[in-house]
């Protein structure tokens, strides 16, 4: 085994004991190499934001304070991409802000579509999620797992489905007894 390749994987089986020992979990390699509080820093996210290294980001992605982003995650900027403060973005979700529908049943005739997304503060969107562009999605809503949202969502609800259908209030006040 070369010295390298024998170094590296020497650091990561003693990174994934410590991690599992003290927590219970392993990651993807890239995840015990890339601290990823000072990935959101790099890419200009509000304080206190995180972004697994096994999140894809592309074009122009805007992150507020103390929002968390879970692994194996797609956040498309390429029309415009704003995420606010307090939010959970699940481990799989999709947020796009393109689609190339048009473009592939012209032959390529069409143009590549955008327009801006946007999710609110304080938000919840459960894994899978997956959100269309052009979607706005408002303060303190809930996106159950595995929804297709494809229309704007009103601060204050709760959301789930395919394609996604609001449900509910989020009980954005509900307080532990």
């Amino acid at each position: 085994m070369p010295p390298l390749l024998h170094d590296l994987k020497t650091f990561w089986l003693a990174r994934r004991r410590d991690l599992h020992t003290q927590f219970n979990r392993t990651l993807p390699f890239g995840d015990y190499v890339v601290d990823r509080w000072e990935k959101a820093r790099e890419l200009g996210f509000g304080e206190g934001a995180s972004v697994y290294d096994s999140s894809v980001i592309l074009g122009d992605v805007k992150v507020g304070n103390h929002t968390w982003i879970g692994p194996f995650t797609l956040l498309d900027g390429s029309g415009g991409l704003e995420i606010g403060s307090h939010c959970s973005i699940s481990a799989g979700v999709q947020i796009y802000s393109h689609d190339t529908v048009r473009r592939s049943i012209s032959g390529g005739v069409e143009p590549i579509q955008q327009a801006r997304t946007s999710i609110g503060s304080n938000c919840y969107l459960g894994p899978n999620v997956v959100v269309a562009k052009g979607v706005t999605i408002g303060d303190s809503v809930v996106v159950g797992a595995n929804s297709l949202v494809l229309t704007d969502i009103p601060s204050g609800s709760k959301a789930f489905g395919t394609p996604c259908r609001v449900v509910g209030p989020s009980d954005r006040n509900a307080r532990k007894t």
